[in-house]
This record gives C-alpha cells, structure tokens and sequence, in this order.
C-alpha cells in the first residue's frame, strides 16, 4: 500500500509529458473534423508552463500531420486558455463563520440572553461580537494562512495539412523541420511508472 502510494505522488509531482490524453484530462488530443482538416488540443497540468502547452500542441500538430502522410500544415485558428484557480493552505477557513462564538456563560442552551442582574455582564456579551471585524484581514496579526493562484494551461488549433513545398506565409509550417526542430523540448513519460 505504501509502494502504491509513492508511485502516485510520483506520477502526479511533474509537469504533464508529452502523451495522450487516455487516462487522463491532461495531454494530447487530435479529432478529425475533414479530410485534410483536424482540431488539436493539448492540455497541461497546473504545473506545464505555457510556452510548453503551446510546443506540445505544435509538435502534436507536425506528427500528425506526418503521420496522416502529408508534408505540411497551415494553422487556421489558435487559442490558449488558462484556468485560474486560488486555493488557501493554513488553517481551516469557513467562509459562513463569522468570528462570533456562542459563550454558554452569557448565554442559555437556548441561545437566549441570561437574564443577569449585573449589567456588565451583558455588556461583555455583546461587545465579543463585532460585525465589522474580520480576523482574516487583521492588519496587527500575522495570518495563519497562504493564498495561492493555481494556473492551468490548454491549448487549441485547428488545422489543414498539404502536401508538397510549404507556402512562405507564416500560417504554414513543414511538419518535419517541426519534429527535427522541436525534438530536444519534448518530455515523454517514463515507461518504467
């Protein structure tokens, strides 16, 4: 069981490789939409920079391109989303309590004020609760809590391959001086996880 649970923290510590997106929502991911005209995604975790969502998804975009038997491809459109996401780490944050506890000295089970016959006592009892007062915003405590903005990166083309010489227009791109060029940048999983 322990083995087990050192292979999944170790699968899930780095950067999304270059892989498909079969097991999981992160990868690759290619559709045929016409004959020569597919839509490709990659899809990366949360900690895949952009600039290696977008190589990814351009060095997906050359192999299937070689793969489907054509010598190059245009890009007609192309577009990079990111999911934002914040997350506090520290202590439990419950955004429905308010600050104020309920003190059973002042008041019943009910929840009803004691009748006292010293009035300072509840005087005390509603000074404890203060609306305005908010201890996650306290300018003279330190927090006990860290803020963190999660950022996960997927990119989207849709594309048309060709064959013979690629145009000079900047859309097209030669599929194998993609992969040649690309090649160093590409991470692939590790078979022996």
């Amino acid at each position: 069981m322990f083995a087990g649970l050192l292979f999944w923290l170790g699968a899930c510590a780095g950067a999304t490789p270059y892989q498909a997106a079969v097991e999981s929502t992160y990868g690759y991911k290619s559709q045929q939409i016409e004959k020569d005209r597919w839509s490709v995604t990659f899809a990366g975790n949360s900690l895949t920079q952009r600039e290696t969502v977008e190589t990814y998804l351009l060095y997906r975009a050359a192999e299937l391109t070689d793969q489907q038997g054509f010598d190059h491809f245009k890009v007609v459109t192309r577009e990079t989303e990111a999911s934002r996401r914040v997350i506090q780490t520290g202590f439990s944050y419950d955004p429905y309590y308010d600050g104020f506890a309920c003190r059973y000295r002042f008041y019943g089970r009910a929840g009803l004020l004691r009748r006292d016959p010293f009035l300072r006592h509840r005087r005390l009892a509603f000074r404890r609760y203060d609306p305005f007062y908010d201890p996650f915003f306290d300018p003279f405590l330190e927090p006990g809590y860290d803020v963190h903005e999660i950022i996960r990166y997927e990119a989207s083309a849709e594309i048309v391959m060709g064959r013979g010489e690629a145009p000079g227009d900047e859309a097209y791109f030669s599929a194998d001086e993609v992969l040649a060029n690309l090649a160093g940048q590409i991470i692939r999983p590790d078979p022996a996880i």
